[in-house]
């Protein structure tokens, strides 16, 4: 760049924690909703020594008392501290949301890498196995297969990554279809590139952003989805807590009588997902190019 009087001035490139506090002031929403999404992770990992009582303990205070100093949340029909309960739903939703989301990631990727690549026979097979996953609603698939399964973490974790795959296959195929018209492509293969090194040096790295994106936005799905199962009664069974389990059974019948019993379950359910989504969404404004210049 030269400056009005024809001396060269030297460019100079903002460091990446001048990038990252650029894009703090354009999206203070992006910046809540991953300080929202880092407590809820340090209330997982560390829920052992926040909860004030042991979530699964009876009579850990007075029947339905209100919420107040000794119980924030107050308690259940069982006087189980509520806070508690919700601290420990916490690392549960978390866990099956996170394995599930790995789980559909791995096997999403490997559908979308080999659809893209490939193209005609093996695109037309998995593209069809793929739509035929998505032709039938994610809670409806979900709860089909924990009713043939039985329930159980590892019933619930294969419910949720059924209903994930067909999204990040979709996004990695079409990824993979527009990677493959780079000239660098081209040129790998030229260069004697085997199939899996071009896929896995040169293809993979763009899938990159868009899997981190989908991921995000796929785990708030995964613990609303997680908290319906629990909720009807067939995903995480007691003595362990789940948010949607809390919402059934007594909390329906005495929800005039004690609120309290409905509205933390579903503040902690809410705050999460919005939180989870308003950060993909941070993300993709982030690490898409289009959206960012045209801000």
């Amino acid at each position: 760049m030269v400056q009005p009087d024809g001396v060269p001035r030297a460019v100079v490139t903002p460091s990446r924690l001048g990038r990252c506090l650029w894009y703090a002031r354009r999206n203070p929403a992006g910046v809540v909703s991953a300080l929202l999404v880092l407590g809820v992770i340090l209330v997982a990992i560390f829920g052992d020594f926040l909860a004030p009582f042991d979530p699964a303990r009876v009579a850990a205070g007075p029947r339905l008392s209100r919420p107040g100093a000794r119980y924030l949340f107050g308690t259940d029909h069982l006087g189980r501290d509520l806070l508690s309960r919700i601290i420990a739903g916490t690392r549960v939703a978390l866990f099956l949301g996170f394995t599930s989301i790995l789980a559909s990631t791995v096997l999403g990727t490997a559908i979308g890498l080999l659809a893209g690549w490939f193209e005609g026979f093996v695109d037309q097979v998995l593209s069809r196995l793929v739509d035929a996953l998505m032709a039938v609603p994610a809670l409806v698939l979900a709860l089909a297969l924990v009713a043939m399964l039985g329930p159980g973490f590892d019933k619930i974790i294969i419910a949720l990554t059924a209903f994930s795959i067909p999204t990040v296959a979709r996004t990695v195929r079409g990824t993979v279809l527009a990677a493959k018209q780079n000239l660098y492509i081209e040129v790998a293969r030229a260069l004697g590139g085997t199939t899996s090194r071009v896929l896995l040096r040169h293809i993979l790295p763009n899938v990159t952003a868009p899997l981190i994106i989908v991921m995000t936005l796929q785990l708030g799905a995964a613990i609303l989805g997680e908290a319906a199962l629990s909720f009807l009664g067939l995903g995480v069974q007691p003595p362990a807590v789940s948010w949607g389990q809390m919402l059934s059974g007594p909390a329906r019948r005495m929800m005039e009588q004690a609120p309290w019993l409905v509205i933390f379950p579903t503040l902690a359910i809410s705050v999460t997902v919005l939180a989870i989504n308003f950060l993909g969404d941070a993300l993709r404004d982030i690490w898409d190019p289009k959206l960012r210049g045209s801000e």
